[in-house]
């Protein structure tokens, strides 16, 4: 049995989907956390601020903002800024062809020292993007947050730029859950009716 706490747990029964789907990272998968779930339900989104807000102190405690890539981390972000008192940046896959045409979103002053925020980390891919983003904008990164780590390569493809990925969770351990409650849940049901 995994060792998965009960903000874990709810991750697991709202947002962890059975199924055939294509990642961000073209590697297709039989499930799939929908980040969409978890980061729109005010009781979820509030307890992963907090959370993340706390990883983030940890990991780097001379952070003066966050740093969030578009889209799916912002609502993370904002929520780990409210509890932290950090103020954060927006990260955009690419400069925007309107308006001030900024690739980051947010005021900050070269030199200052920020933590990244992410949904989930497969490949690492769009966190490394940010990176040198943040890095091309003379902001220093060392670690990054995340709610769930896919343990595919992300940490590697992070450590290689020298960011250190610190995940709430794995994958690992949210399909352990998964797998241990419809194991005991099977049981369950074959206790209410031995006869079948």
């Amino acid at each position: 049995m995994t060792s998965v706490d009960v903000l874990g747990r709810a991750i697991v029964e709202h947002a962890l989907l059975s199924g055939s789907v294509v990642l961000r990272s073209g590697v297709r998968s039989d499930w799939y956390l929908d980040k969409y779930r978890f980061a729109t339900r005010p009781e979820l989104l509030r307890a992963l601020g907090d959370r993340l807000a706390e990883r983030a102190r940890k990991a780097e405690p001379a952070a003066e903002r966050l740093a969030a890539p578009a889209l799916g981390a912002v609502a993370l972000a904002a929520a780990a800024s409210m509890a932290s008192d950090l103020p954060f940046i927006i990260v955009r896959d690419e400069a925007k062809g309107y308006g001030t045409g900024n690739r980051i979103e947010g005021p900050f002053a070269p030199g200052e020292v920020v933590c990244l925020v992410e949904d989930v980390v497969t490949s690492g891919g769009a966190l490394a993007q940010a990176v040198d983003a943040v890095r091309a904008a003379q902001l220093v990164v060392r670690h990054a947050v995340c709610v769930v780590d896919r343990e595919q390569g992300g940490t590697d493809t992070l450590a290689r730029l020298g960011v250190r990925l610190h995940p709430l969770y794995r994958a690992g351990d949210l399909l352990a859950l998964r797998a241990h409650d419809a194991i005991q849940e099977s049981r369950s049901s074959g206790a209410a009716n031995p006869h079948g």
